[in-house]
């Protein structure tokens, strides 16, 4: 019996003594140390990153870009180049198209790229490339540009951006003559993908980022 009443009490005791311990440890926080007042948190990034020349260093970077590049050049150009090659600068297609954005040699040769090898482990040329052609294309079309953006041809409308695409796509030449034949010549490259195509998928993306410049010529500086 004496043996049953000092186990109770010692059970008592080290109840006791916990319930003491939890209480005096319970100290009050201060929130009040971790107020965000004052604190710049506002983290966002402009969607129009790319759109102006102040954001020439965005092309000539390797990066991995946001999906929310909504119609700014950036998103342009990534867009064009996942549908060229996934925008994987090391590729070479089975025509043998090349990079990111798959140059044809001779396309790589009117702007001043001779070493399809160095081309194709240099990031930032292949950016500048893509410029630099553009830039020659928007000079080629630059009077239909003017005479057609804004058009309706086969149910599509007709901008900029379009056109743009569609050259890198097939030539300069080869979207005059759709533009001019009303539609009707309509080019297709070797998997079957046409000018037509280009022009509505890539419609309506800010390309006033780009000159037309006759002479435009790949550059590192």
């Amino acid at each position: 019996m004496k043996k049953n009443i000092a186990s109770y009490l010692t059970v008592a005791l080290t109840i006791s003594i916990l319930l003491y311990v939890s209480f005096s440890s319970n100290k009050t926080i201060d929130s009040s140390k971790y107020s965000t007042a004052g604190l710049d948190l506002n983290y966002t990034v402009s969607q129009d990153a790319g759109t102006n020349t102040s954001d020439l260093s965005l092309l000539s970077e390797n990066n991995t870009y946001s999906p929310y590049l909504g119609k700014s050049f950036v998103g342009f150009k990534e867009a064009l180049a996942f549908k060229e090659s996934r925008g994987d600068y090391s590729t070479v297609n089975t025509f043998g198209y090349l990079g990111k954005y798959q140059f044809g040699k001779e396309t790589l040769k009117l702007i001043g790229i001779f070493d399809p090898a160095e081309f194709l482990i240099n990031p930032q040329l292949q950016e500048s490339a893509f410029i630099a052609n553009a830039e020659r294309n928007k000079w080629i079309l630059r009077r239909d540009i003017k005479n057609f953006v804004g058009k309706r041809i086969n149910g599509i409308t007709i901008t900029e951006s379009g056109i743009l695409a569609a050259a890198h796509l097939a030539g300069a030449g080869s979207v005059k003559k759709y533009l001019r034949s009303g539609g009707a010549d309509v080019f297709e490259d070797g998997f079957g993908t046409s000018i037509e195509y280009y022009i509505k998928k890539f419609s309506g993306y800010d390309t006033s980022f780009l000159k037309p410049n006759k002479k435009a010529k790949a550059s590192l500086i």
